[in-house]
């Protein structure tokens, strides 16, 4: 057991993680936008929560006229919100995809997926069904999970009201929405209610032990202290214990056999790096079909610079063409 806080030695492990040496290493055009890159940390201490929650994650984006959005609250004690997102004109049934947003467990809300599905459901005809899980501290494990379930369960046994496939019900996330997409998956797996069809896990948030070289790299965007906030708030007491259940932290699963099949990709500069890798390998060798990219000279979420940066233009194109594969829709 080790307290929490406490950044693991790293005496076997190189020297290559400094802020200068990641910085040297940054995607040349990334690196460009200087300071605004180069020196952002999104949270440096509990406090900066509010603040960012406050202002909110990324820049507004102006949305198009082809997707209808629709809030239901799902009932319960809390209820969960979803936002609904349906290509107009578009035939049922249609496939589902249940997406959860970033944030470290901390910030973010469904509305990050806005832009997603704005982007995505008019090209691929889906239904995009957006969570606003539960964030922590207020809400720790295992309220985000709870949330999600309920959101992916609901859209099944909704499936012919809503105008779904029951049997192509996906999932994608990103950072801590990754993780959470990944657990989701494990944990509908264990439940054997919803047979989720695939998972899009986007530089995904796994491991709680931060223990590999590169989630001690000083890294722009996710830094230690980031991921040490954010991991410590989302567990709460169980934090820095090895009591963490793999409902928590999915890169504790053992048995990842059984999973639908999977996509990750990742960055070379996210402090995420090694787990991912990690967690690809290990689905690979559980007989799960999964596709992994590791994009060279990529920071954490570098694939919102899609607009400007052809490194996020490519990574934006290896995810829609693995997603046009599962939706059997044209890439």
């Amino acid at each position: 057991m080790r307290s929490p806080g406490t950044v693991l030695a790293m005496e076997n492990h190189p020297a290559v993680g400094t802020r200068e040496e990641v910085v040297a290493r940054l995607d040349p055009v990334v690196a460009s936008f200087g300071e605004a890159i180069t020196d952002y940390v999104l949270l440096r201490q509990p406090e900066d929560i509010a603040a960012v929650r406050a202002q909110g994650l990324g820049v507004p984006v102006e949305l198009g006229d082809a997707v209808e959005r629709t809030d239901v609250e799902i009932p319960g004690d809390p209820p969960v919100k979803v936002r609904l997102h349906r290509p107009k004109g578009a035939r049922a049934p249609l496939p589902a995809i249940v997406s959860l947003h970033l944030g470290g467990y901390v910030v973010g809300t469904y509305e990050n997926e806005d832009a997603r599905h704005d982007r995505l459901c008019p090209r691929f005809g889906y239904l995009g069904v957006a969570v606003e899980y539960r964030l922590a501290p207020e809400s720790p494990y295992p309220g985000a999970l709870e949330d999600a379930y309920r959101a992916l369960k609901w859209v099944h046994d909704n499936a012919d009201e809503l105008g779904v496939e029951r049997d192509r019900i996906g999932i994608i996330g990103a950072s801590a929405g990754g993780g959470l997409g990944a657990v989701l998956a494990l944990y509908a797996r264990d439940k054997g209610e919803v047979a989720v069809a695939f998972q899009q896990l986007l530089y995904p948030m796994l491991d709680d032990r931060r223990r590999t070289p590169t989630s001690q790299w000083d890294v722009p965007i996710w830094s230690p202290e980031s991921n040490e906030i954010g991991w410590s708030s989302y567990l709460g007491p169980l934090y820095g214990t090895e009591e963490i259940p793999i409902y928590a932290a999915p890169a504790r699963a053992t048995d990842l056999s059984g999973l639908p099949p999977a996509y990750l990709c990742v960055g070379t500069l996210d402090l995420f790096c090694d787990e991912v890798i990690d967690y690809a390998q290990r689905l690979n060798q559980a007989g799960v079909p999964v596709e992994l990219h590791v994009y060279p000279g990529g920071p954490h979420a570098f694939d919102v610079f899609g607009e400007v940066v052809e490194l996020a233009r490519r990574a934006l194109r290896d995810e829609e063409e693995w997603l046009a594969a599962q939706l059997g829709r044209p890439g």
